[in-house]
């Protein structure tokens, strides 16, 4: 057997301290992500965050100029967050909690926004066309200029909204609550409503069809 020179055990040792470090190097990269953002129909990851949480991982995301295009942030908390003027076209919604979030201009169109919780959001001016908002608490948010046309809205709670010059052409309001929502509209440019709209809006208003 070859007797170890001194120099040997060096380099034998500073070979293991190297393997060491490498491994912790790699442990270490990859604590460093703690959260993913994917798309909601593939999975494929859209961004990478060492956050701590949803929530300041997608205001990150917007600051990086991440489009998040159909995003999967579904029972996320994003309470009181910042999103103005982001794209949110396509993104599960479902369950996330919103309430006072800046989601002013923000483009929800044909989002699933099903059983979020939307209260004191200001949604001014966002589009919501073709949006699922089924059973959604919109309680005291700003909708004012919102497009929501085609959204479904049923079972929706839209009590005090302000819906100021908002489009409801098309909206399912079956089973929703207006009450206390703001309507004050321009005289010269009313908004419209088609027929079958009638009866589930004035349902929505408390009154009762006989």
């Amino acid at each position: 057997m070859k007797k170890l020179t001194k120099e040997d055990v060096i380099n034998n040792l500073n070979e293991v301290k190297n393997f060491v470090e490498e491994i912790d190097n790699e442990k270490s990269s990859k604590k460093e992500i703690k959260l993913e953002i994917k798309n909601r129909w593939t999975g494929d990851v859209i961004f990478s965050s060492t956050k701590e949480t949803y929530k300041e991982a997608v205001k990150e995301a917007i600051d990086s100029g991440v489009n998040l295009r159909g995003v999967d942030l579904s029972g996320a908390d994003l309470s009181g967050v910042n999103l103005h003027g982001a794209d949110l076209r396509d993104a599960n919604l479902c369950g996330v909690n919103l309430s006072g979030a800046d989601l002013s201009g923000v483009n929800l169109h044909g989002a699933n926004l099903r059983d979020a919780n939307l209260s004191d959001a200001d949604l001014s001016g966002a589009n919501l066309s073709g949006a699922n908002l089924y059973g959604a608490d919109l309680y005291d948010a700003n909708l004012s200029g919102a497009n929501l046309y085609g959204a479904d809205l049923s079972d929706a709670n839209l009590y005090g909204a302000d819906l100021y010059d908002a489009n409801l052409s098309g909206a399912n309001l079956y089973g929703a609550d207006l009450m206390n929502a703001k309507f004050i509209g321009k005289i010269d440019n009313p908004k419209e409503l088609n027929k079958n709209q009638v009866d589930d809006f004035l349902n929505a208003l408390g009154f009762k069809i006989k």
